[in-house]
């Protein structure tokens, strides 16, 4: 055997989610572009994009639920379109618009779900049906949008999931449940190990419970990376006219440029950990600005 392979573990827990290459169209319009995303296991990921951005999309086609014109998805080693029921009953899924089983009074609902998941958690389902005031009796065709939303947070997370995917989970939801919602992500990760991939345009909600981010913007991610390292691996450049002036190309790790309105340059830069910044940094009058997550992903896509 050559001594340079490297063997995987021979029982080494597939990764829960992939995407290679995935690529979508409507009406010939690239909604996705080679999308490539790989979710390790404990990670959350909070997914952020504008409003036609390609997040709805990604999800899923990740979920099964939509074929790409290209490229595949995996969820724990099984593709994406043909899982089996082993990957099936390790994932939960609340989409933007819940409306399964509308039919079905909230409680009913909830014990039919339960009965196919070995892990179903009813005190969780107890408890947090009277902390979020939803009636069990009442019907879900007759609640309300957040409500509707409540109860499929609730299904999802009592399965005690290994991967919880999530578009745009706090949308219709109140402040005190979208904090209740951002707690539990964070519990679950944290003590259960739980892997959590979730859309949203809240910035601030990727802040409190995010590991990793990653920013969609015309079917193409400009960020994909850890929480922890984006101060120390991106800022904002400024130069003033007489520095910008002296640009003649594109600098290294340059992700986006912005002309302002006296002719000065603000110029989004990446770089690996440790290494340095480009050496238009030194030129005369030139600053270095430290960006919020809202100010990079604005920076970035406005």
């Amino acid at each position: 055997m050559n001594a340079s392979l490297q063997l995987a573990p021979r029982f080494a827990e597939p990764v829960p989610l992939v995407a290679a290459g995935v690529t979508k169209r409507f009406e010939g319009i690239a909604v996705l572009d080679r999308v490539d995303l790989r979710l390790p296991a404990g990670a959350v990921l909070g997914l952020i994009g504008r409003n036609g951005a390609g997040k709805t999309t990604l999800i899923r086609i990740l979920m099964g639920l939509t074929l790409p014109d290209a490229g595949a998805a995996t969820v724990f080693g099984d593709p994406a379109l043909d899982m089996s029921d082993t990957s099936k009953v390790r994932l939960a899924y609340v989409p933007q618009q819940p409306d399964a089983l509308a039919w079905m009074r909230v409680g009913d609902m909830l014990s039919f779900i339960g009965s196919f998941y070995p892990n179903w958690d009813q005190n969780f389902v107890r408890d947090t049906l009277i902390r979020w005031d939803l009636p069990p009796g009442k019907s879900l065709a007759k609640l309300s949008t957040g409500e509707r939303q409540r109860v499929a947070l609730i299904r999802a997370l009592a399965i005690r999931p290994a991967l919880l995917v999530l578009d745009e989970p706090a949308a219709a939801l109140d402040p005190v449940a979208r904090r209740d919602l951002l707690r539990e992500i964070a519990v679950r990760a944290g003590e259960s190990g739980t892997t959590v991939l979730f859309s949203t345009h809240i910035v601030s909600d990727l802040e409190r419970v995010a590991s990793h981010v990653a920013f969609l913007h015309r079917g193409k991610f400009l960020l994909n990376t850890q929480m922890d390292d984006l101060k120390e691996t991106h800022t904002r450049l400024v130069l003033p006219p007489a520095a910008a002036a002296q640009l003649t190309g594109t600098l290294p790790g340059e992700l986006r440029r912005r002309r302002q309105h006296d002719g000065s340059l603000a110029i989004v830069l990446a770089r690996e950990a440790g290494r340095a910044w480009p050496a238009a940094v030194a030129l005369p009058g030139a600053s270095l600005e430290v960006l919020d997550l809202e100010d990079l992903f604005v920076e970035m896509t406005a």
